[in-house]
């Protein structure tokens, strides 16, 4: 194998796949990146079992990069990475010798690494389906954001570390809890699905995914889902997750049809009160504040025997003339609240000991839940 290629052209590829990466990995090759050169691409594949990552790199203009000896070699991820991104030249020679020695170099740097043979790389299947389900790049990466900080971090539970992805005709649902918070976004696709999907992919998996998308609102994910693994197209990258396996529960049952008081507030100031009424909160896990209102008054306190008290006040609106008074994890509230990039938020109030539902009308496909917590 033997080629010329620019480095911000290797380095974005090489930054995409490192994503599928693990340090902690007991098999050696899976922390290498499979290099298979051919006369006009270089395929770049690196997997550790739970998520593989393959992108091509194609000659887009003529000095891109040029192919002088085809070939695939297995290249330690992390010490190509770091020799990539610190090489100051434009362009980087990349020479296999002898099978399985790799020159590296520029006009004034060269390094020698120790390859492994593609014979010993794991045989993946990276298939596509017949039945395609296509999202916008845009609204894909927003719902992934706006669901995942929900998922458990328990692994004692692990059908609630993923967020669960329900498609019926043209509706896409992700779902994501951890038994003390609901987050649900709802989306209508473009092209109805032939079949119905219940299928929960790890939470952090969908992170990575997102984390190797450009800014680019006008393209389109692929989900290709299979009965054990879904794999994402995204332009000239394939991104493959494992499902995670078991019945995600039916949380359709905790969001009420009605509510007893809806209170709109602006989010910004909201989170911003919620955040300094905390800073005084003993435990920080829980960090407990108390939310009450006195007319079109919010008041938020906090109080700590240890430490003191503290109490903000912002104004509302609200739809009935009666007060209310609840506790919550602030944590729990604000995590919530940034879901929701948008000016106001109405904060929907059943009872004392029901679930607190977020909803905006801006954005009213989000419905965020958060248990209040009993302070007596």
């Amino acid at each position: 194998m033997k080629l010329v290629i620019k480095k911000e052209l290797l380095l974005d590829g090489l930054n995409k796949v490192s994503h599928a990466i693990s340090s902690k990995n007991l098999i050696p090759v899976l922390a290498g990146i499979k290099f298979d050169l051919k006369k006009n691409k270089l395929t770049l594949t690196a997997s550790d079992n739970d998520i593989t990552i393959e992108t091509v790199i194609e000659s887009k203009e003529k000095d891109d990069f040029k192919v002088e000896e085809e070939g695939s070699i297995i290249i330690s991820g992390k010490y190509i990475l770091e020799i990539v991104r610190k090489i100051p030249d434009k362009f980087i020679n990349i020479d296999v010798v002898d099978d399985l020695k790799i020159m590296i170099y520029t006009e004034n740097s060269e390094y020698d690494l120790n390859g492994i043979s593609e014979n010993e790389y794991p045989s993946i299947n990276l298939e596509e389906s017949k039945k395609k389900i296509e999202i916008n790049s845009k609204v894909f990466r927003e719902s992934i954001n706006e669901t995942a900080f929900a998922t458990s971090t328990e692994e004692t539970k692990p059908i609630l570390t993923g967020i669960n992805f329900k498609i019926t005709g043209n509706t896409l649902e992700f779902n994501s809890t951890d038994s003390y918070r609901l987050a649900r976004k709802i989306i209508t696709l473009d092209k109805a699905s032939d079949d119905s999907y219940n299928i929960v992919v790890p939470s952090h998996n969908l992170l990575e995914f997102t984390r190797i998308m450009d800014e680019d609102d006008k393209a389109f994910v692929e989900l290709h889902i299979f009965n054990s693994k879904i794999l994402f197209k995204y332009k000239n990258t394939l991104f493959q997750s494992r499902l995670i396996s078991g019945t995600y529960p039916n949380t359709s049952n905790l969001l009420p049809d009605s509510y007893y008081m809806v209170i709109s507030a602006n989010l910004n100031e909201l989170y911003s009160v919620i955040d300094r009424a905390s800073i005084l909160t003993s435990d920080k896990d829980k960090n407990t504040v108390t939310l009450e209102t006195s007319g079109n008054t919010l008041i938020v306190k906090s109080n700590s025997v240890e430490i003191g008290r503290v109490e903000e006040k912002m104004g509302i609106t609200k739809n009935i003339e009666d007060d209310i008074k609840i506790s919550f994890s602030a944590k729990y509230m604000m995590d919530a609240l940034k879901a929701f990039s948008t000016d106001t938020v109405e904060i929907n109030y059943v009872g004392e000991i029901k679930p607190i539902i977020l909803k905006s009308k801006e954005k009213e496909n989000l419905t965020e839940l958060v248990l209040p917590i009993r302070t007596y």
